[in-house]
């Protein structure tokens, strides 16, 4: 009988190899996962370059200011039309505060400002914290409040006596520095043009008289005579009667109708804004001269 001998069995110097071997891959591969799990856990920091993150601090403080306008104090009591066009007000709005003024009389508070012009709430709080009043006017509502014997003593100031644009001389306006012989004709001819000024900043529509020079001008003429003003009914004028406005040119007068034929009535001075070409700069001028 022929006696086989198995493979697997093993003396004792090889099994001590073997178990030696399967310790040493135990080993390398508990060595590899733990090495593994440590680069995944703890990635590399991002790294950001100093020039580059500049550029953003840049781009973010510029999107920051990009809408911001800059609002500075005014006194809401000197308010002209085109001021309060800016401000977003409207022309009958604009209209009581002067009527108001033309009374000799003083806004000297925001609530009081809103009773008298009725301006919305909404603009109100937009425009208010801008307004600037006299100190005294201040103090004056500060101390009615309190049971005292004091008193607030106003100030007096020195009344300035103008002259009227509408009455006054070419040689008259020389005497102001910066309008000679030519300039001045030109403000006496397009005072008659319009059939005299109604309001103070129609000087600045006078061609080649600089912004400084009106203001200057304005320190000694106002317009205290107004003239009387047929005004002309938007809705029912041919072309041609809008065209005679010097504020309006041929073509922006048949636009007008062009535009009330095909939308009707207009229901809005305002509206004119939407007519193309129309003097969007100058709608409170030419309002002036305008009814519905």
């Amino acid at each position: 009988m022929i006696n086989f001998k198995s493979h697997f069995k093993f003396n004792k110097q090889e099994r001590s190899g073997i178990f030696f071997l399967l310790f040493f891959i135990i080993i390398i591969q508990l060595g590899y996962y733990l090495y593994e799990s440590n680069v995944v856990s703890q990635p590399y920091p991002l790294v950001v370059d100093s020039d580059e993150q500049i550029k953003i601090d840049s781009l973010k403080n510029i999107a920051a200011t990009k809408d911001t306008v800059a609002f500075y104090p005014f006194n809401p009591n000197f308010i002209t039309d085109y001021k309060g066009y800016t401000l977003g007000m409207s022309v009958d709005e604009i209209d009581r505060l002067h009527s108001f003024r033309d009374e000799n009389k003083y806004v000297n508070s925001a609530k009081e400002f809103q009773n008298v012009t009725n301006v919305s709430d909404s603009l109100l709080n937009a425009i208010s914290p801008n307004f600037k009043f006299p100190a005294w006017t201040q103090n004056k509502e500060k101390n009615s409040s309190k049971k005292t014997n004091t008193y607030v003593v106003k100030p007096e100031y020195s009344k300035i006596v103008y002259k009227d644009l509408n009455t006054t001389t070419a040689e008259e306006l020389q005497e102001i520095n910066g309008i000679g012989e030519k300039l001045s004709a030109r403000i006496i001819k397009f005072r008659d043009r319009l059939g005299g000024f109604v309001i103070d900043d129609q000087l600045f529509d006078v061609y080649g008289l600089e912004k400084e020079v009106v203001n200057k001008t304005l320190r000694k003429f106002k317009v205290i005579s107004k003239p009387e003003i047929i005004k002309i009914n938007v809705n029912t004028a041919t072309a041609a009667e809008l065209s005679k406005l010097i504020y309006l040119q041929k073509h922006v007068a048949e636009s007008i109708v062009n535009y009330r034929n095909l939308n009707g009535s207009i229901n809005s001075l305002n509206e004119l804004l939407k007519v193309e070409d129309f003097p969007a700069e100058r709608i409170n001028r030419i309002t002036l001269y305008l009814s519905l």
